[in-house]
């Protein structure tokens, strides 16, 4: 496993506690007492950590689980329900509770929260997504604590961002944090399984994109939809921000404090790249692509190696059905992603010029709306995550 030197990584913690801007995730493992009703002692602990460090000049942003959780308690439910309609209502039922929980822990010490309710459309449109952007800018500037959800009551299978560890990750971008922590039931991310491997370590630092991290990532729990692939997942979208994250237990006490003064807590997952523009993390982010462009070794490399925009002659295959101005993902002869971006020409038009010199495109089409299949500007190179 790659890890930075121990000076380096005393560095990074150093940073995180320097940092100003944060979003805290709290999962439904602890958010709730395992599905059971919400953990409110919990939430409260947590919520007076914060107040401390936005006492000490720090703004906070909260993406919690729980909703549905808490919802199938109130109903008396036993298990998580899989019908969308049953998911749905638990999750209207539970959000008042949620709300009323994380706004009255805040309120005993004097502060106020705002609940912020998003789907995966709020954050594809270009407009939403900045309109959403300041007004959790205009929340934190105020002093309030932005409490974030999915808005699973109306997001649908089609819209829905699938879990609350890659919402904290887009959240991250979107407000441009400094630190992205994610607390749940593990210490952090192991180099194996501790329930059933003894020699289990923990992962104290590694780069958020590294391949190694994969193999030890597993799956969610009953009441969640994540797992700490999801979180490596939210990790290396937030990185594209430049934010660090911090994968930590939520049981561990002070675990805020701990964090902000910069001690060794959990795996702090870290960017090797420079920060991509506010744009490109947009265009990074919008989860669900609508088509795929396979291209050629020569067009993978220009955009790869050489930071081009793509045109239509680097193009081999066109897969799915896509309008002009749609999110489309670039692949590379094996069909590993190599970047996404917004197509000026659709799937029927794309399939008629593929492989074709820019100057023949009129010829063929009758018109050339752009010499470019994609511009570099609207294009977000190995976006893979």
């Amino acid at each position: 496993m790659t890890q930075a030197p121990m000076t380096d990584a005393q560095a990074l913690r150093d940073s995180v506690a320097q940092a100003r801007r944060w979003v805290v995730k709290i999962g439904s493992a602890l958010a709730t007492n395992q599905g059971v009703g919400l953990n409110l002692p919990a939430i409260e602990g947590w919520a007076e950590q914060m107040v401390e460090l936005q006492n000490a000049g720090r703004q906070i942003v909260v993406v919690t689980s729980g909703a549905v959780a808490e919802g199938a308690a109130r109903l008396g439910w036993k298990q998580r329900p899989s019908a969308l309609p049953q998911l749905q209502a638990a999750a209207a039922i539970g959000q008042m509770g949620l709300v009323r929980g994380w706004d009255q822990a805040y309120e005993k010490f004097g502060k106020r929260a705002a609940q912020v309710l998003l789907t995966h459309d709020d954050l594809s449109d270009r407009q939403r997504y900045l309109n959403s952007r300041s007004t959790l800018w205009t929340l934190l500037e105020l002093g309030v604590f932005p409490v974030i959800n999915e808005n699973d009551t109306v997001a649908t299978e089609e819209i829905s961002l699938g879990d609350n560890d890659t919402l904290a990750g887009l959240v991250s971008n979107l407000i441009e944090a400094d630190v992205l922590v994610i607390l749940t039931d593990q210490e952090g991310i192991m180099t194996a399984d501790p329930r059933t491997d003894p020699q289990a370590r923990l992962i104290e630092h590694a780069p958020a994109n590294s391949p190694e991290l994969e193999a030890v990532a597993g799956g969610g729990g009953a009441w969640g939809r994540g797992g700490m692939r999801t979180k490596l997942r939210a990790g290396r979208l937030a990185a594209r921000s430049a934010t660090t994250t911090i994968i930590a237990s939520g049981h561990a006490p002070d675990v805020l404090r701990n964090i902000a003064a910069g001690r060794p807590v959990g795996t702090l997952l870290y960017s090797k790249d420079g920060k991509v523009s506010a744009r490109k993390q947009w265009l990074g982010g919008t989860i669900r692509a609508r088509g795929s462009l396979r291209l050629d070794v020569g067009a993978c490399r220009a955009l790869l190696e050489q930071g081009k925009s793509l045109l239509a002659v680097g193009v081999t295959s066109v897969n799915g059905e896509f309008s002009r101005g749609e999110l489309v993902v670039l692949e590379d002869q094996s069909g590993v992603e190599v970047g996404r971006g917004l197509v000026n020409y659709s799937s029927g038009e794309c399939r008629q010029i593929a492989g074709l010199p820019s100057d023949q495109i009129e010829s063929v089409l009758g018109f050339c709306r752009e010499a470019e299949l994609i511009h570099r500007d609207n294009l977000l190179a190995d976006s893979r995550a």
